[in-house]
């Protein structure tokens, strides 16, 4: 798949690593793929804030004096001498290491907070798939069953705190069979069934706030199923199934038409 190809290289890229003919395919990717798009412009946002923060901590000449009467206090003469001198091999360590030090400290909080985001996000679909897979394994697998979206949508009303669209799917491969109210973080939403080719895929809907919500809007494949998520109007969509990710793209632009 051009993703795997790709993906591996974005860094690479960003970092002006790459020969011109590998970066010039790697752009034209770019232009047709969201998905790497979104996970390019994810990576060049980090890098411009560890950036940032590393030139925002650099000393100014206030803290430069504070450091040098702090420090001169505690040395020999000799050394004194040195240090207040701008040209002293003290204050040459000292203007090397802070912002050494600050960038490296922004660099690991960075990554810190990266890590955990993925680590939120990979949390958040496990758990959409569980209650995939459990929904499909239980013997009433929706509450409400229909494949009139116009039966489907109302009865959601009073069970959830907010409305949604659902797509015409006159022409499309996909059948609606259905709906449930689901729970993710305690917060309720609606869990949505569609069929393709024998295949089922849960469409998840919930508010876009509150734990579990903050996680990027890019695909995934979670064990063996494809995942996608997306804020629209201030919904939260999943969609999840064990169908190739044309598929889940497709139910995907269906629900962004509707909402």
């Amino acid at each position: 798949m051009a993703c795997d190809v790709w993906g591996g290289k974005l860094d690479a890229y960003l970092d002006g690593e790459l020969d011109s003919a590998e970066a010039g395919e790697l752009n034209k990717h770019l232009r047709g793929c969201g998905a790497c798009a979104a996970d390019a412009l994810e990576r060049v946002q980090v890098k411009r804030a560890v950036a940032a923060s590393g030139k925002r901590y650099e000393p100014s000449a206030e803290f430069r004096a504070r450091i040098i009467k702090s420090v001169a206090g505690e040395l020999p003469t000799s050394q004194k001498r040195d240090l207040g001198h701008p040209s002293g091999r003290a204050w040459k360590w000292w203007v090397l290491a802070v912002p050494a030090l600050s960038v490296l400290i922004v660099s690991l909080l960075v990554n810190f907070y990266v890590e955990r985001g993925k680590a939120r996000r990979q949390l958040v679909y496990s758990e959409l798939v569980d209650l995939h897979v459990g929904t499909l394994a239980s013997a009433s697998p929706v509450d409400v069953v229909s494949t009139d979206r116009h039966t489907v949508k109302p009865w959601f009303q009073g069970r959830i705190p907010f409305a949604f669209n659902l797509p015409d799917l006159a022409g499309s491969e996909f059948t609606l069979l259905g709906g449930r109210v689901a729970y993710l973080g305690q917060a309720p939403g609606a869990q949505l069934i569609y069929q393709v080719r024998k295949h089922e895929i849960s469409v998840f809907i919930f508010q876009d706030q509150g734990p579990g919500m903050g996680v990027p809007s890019t695909p995934l494949r979670a064990l063996s199923f494809n995942v996608e998520n997306w804020s629209q109007n201030g919904l939260r969509y999943f969609v999840v199934g064990d169908v190739n990710a044309d598929d889940i793209q497709a139910l995907s632009k269906l629900l962004r038409d509707a909402g």
